[in-house]
């Protein structure tokens, strides 16, 4: 049996393993061709603005639609390596979910210290057009 660690000691242990990005970093790698991923809830985009140029994915099918080999993967997924940046809402969920690809073999999957929240503190562009949605 593992040992309990709980919910922080594996987010202290996602985070301790990705090359996590501020927001000025995740902004100018998607400017360089890396794929944002807001994997925030329906509801949360809903009562906020958006990240432009980024994708939404549910966290629930998101490996799946990242994985290269899998039938049912968004056109992106082209390689194991395609950098694949994650946001959410303060950087717990798309750290545990950046790990959980790079155990699966998306080799340089990351997230945002600090998710969207320090994204807009940090004045990066948002927006209020509809998101790019993949199911």
């Amino acid at each position: 049996m593992l040992g309990r660690i709980g919910s922080m000691g594996m987010l202290a242990r996602a985070e301790a393993e990705l090359d996590r990005l501020t927001p000025g970093q995740a902004f100018a790698e998607q400017q360089a061709g890396a794929i944002l991923v807001d994997v925030r809830t329906a509801r949360q985009r809903a009562e906020s603005a958006g990240l432009p140029g980024a994708l939404a994915i549910d966290l629930t099918i998101l490996p799946w639609r990242v994985d290269p080999t899998f039938s049912y993967r968004i056109p992106e997924a082209t390689a194991w390596d395609v950098r694949w940046i994650l946001v959410c809402r303060h950087g717990y969920s798309s750290a545990l979910a950046a790990w959980n690809l790079r155990e699966m073999g998306v080799d340089r999957a990351t997230d945002v210290v600090g998710g969207f929240e320090a994204w807009v503190a940090d004045g990066l562009p948002t927006t209020h057009v509809a998101a790019d949605e993949r199911f």
